[in-house]
């Protein structure tokens, strides 16, 4: 068995925020290995998001970004299972950290199923003519406009975005993370973003 240094452990914790005993174990089942445990404590977390998505989540709080100049501005709504998780940093961090990526990134939609169905016709459909305009041959049109439209999702739905803060990840990716260390569902429930003079 490999020996796990608590410096082998501290850094795995600082790097994914998971528990002590989590990143332990994550070590100690990768023999030792970052890469591969930061891959298994991932796969884990996700795991336990898909557990929990099916609890209600009433409780939560609205979290609010200006951004400097103040010429954008952020209300999020985000949910969690209880008041106690809702007090909590990772919870409270979270929510601001959606904040800020709805004021970079401007998502329309919080996730794929959230774009209505019209909407997703008439993009299919602009690409679609896009692709027959490229001269492209019908056969690998259907392709283009399968592969466009996920970039369209990756584009404008916040839960499908590549993170701010760490674009190797998705927000999608960083909310189960928090659902794993807290163990509640958590679920953005809405947001609006204000930028000055836009729609005038």
């Amino acid at each position: 068995m490999v020996e796990i240094s608590a410096k082998l452990v501290k850094e795995l914790r600082e790097k994914t925020g998971a528990g002590m005993m989590d990143c332990k174990k994550a070590l100690a089942e990768t023999k030792g290995d970052m890469e591969k445990a930061l891959i298994h404590l991932r796969e884990k977390g996700l795991a336990e998001a898909a557990k929990r998505s099916g609890k209600a989540a009433s409780e939560g709080l609205v979290s609010a970004y200006i951004h400097p100049g103040s010429r954008i501005g952020v209300l999020v709504e985000v949910n969690c299972e209880t008041d106690f998780v809702a007090k909590t940093e990772d919870f409270k961090n979270l929510a601001h950290d959606l904040a800020l990526q709805i004021a970079a990134s401007r998502p329309q939609y919080i996730s794929q199923d959230d774009v209505p169905a019209e909407v997703v016709k008439q993009e299919k459909e602009i690409l679609r003519a896009q692709a027959l305009n490229e001269g492209k041959p019908e056969n690998v049109v259907d392709k283009m406009v399968e592969g466009r439209l996920k970039k369209f999702y990756r584009e404008s739905c916040l839960l499908e975005q590549l993170f701010v803060k760490n674009p190797d990840v998705t927000v999608r990716n960083v909310l189960h993370e928090v659902i794993a260390r807290v163990g509640e569902n958590i679920v953005v429930r809405r947001f609006c973003r204000y930028e000055l003079g836009e729609g005038t």
